[in-house]
């Protein structure tokens, strides 16, 4: 709470006091506001949430066959639309970065990228070397067990 300072003399700091007091009171006035008036919204919120539901369920009930497959058509329609904007927009940021890559300007990732690029490259170099000396083995084979013959 409010802390109250001593002078050298043993007496208090009274103006200090009162606002500190003055600005305890404001602050705890204006969440009390703030949130009486948020709860008796929320309350008459809910309250026509309630009854909107009771004056709609008998049209729902009774507009169901239609309503059904309407409610599903908007809502393929609306996730197909969300759908096809976000790749639209997944597509435009990979062709910006690949733009900024092509031109040199070193994007975020690209260390990472000529990393696995190397890497792939030495281990494709690697494969051509094993596959080049199994080749050259098998043929020697094949040679020896020819002349065998």
């Amino acid at each position: 709470m409010a802390q109250v300072q001593h002078h050298a003399g043993g007496r208090y700091d009274e103006p200090h006091h009162k606002q500190q007091l003055s600005r305890q009171v404001a602050k705890t006035t204006t969440a009390v506001t703030l949130g009486g008036s948020l709860m008796v919204l929320s309350g008459l919120t809910l309250a026509a949430t309630v009854i909107g539901l009771v004056l709609a369920t008998p049209l729902l009930v009774i507009f169901s066959p239609v309503l059904v497959p309407a409610a599903i058509t908007l809502f393929l329609i609306f996730a197909g639309l969300a759908t096809s904007g976000g790749f639209g927009a997944t597509a435009s940021f990979v062709f910006y970065w690949m733009y900024r890559y092509a031109t040199g300007k070193h994007p975020i990732g690209a260390d990472q990228l000529d990393r696995a690029r190397e890497k792939f490259s030495h281990a494709a170099h690697d494969v051509k070397e094993k596959a080049e000396h199994y080749g050259q083995q098998t043929h020697a084979r094949g040679g020896a067990a020819a002349q065998g013959t």
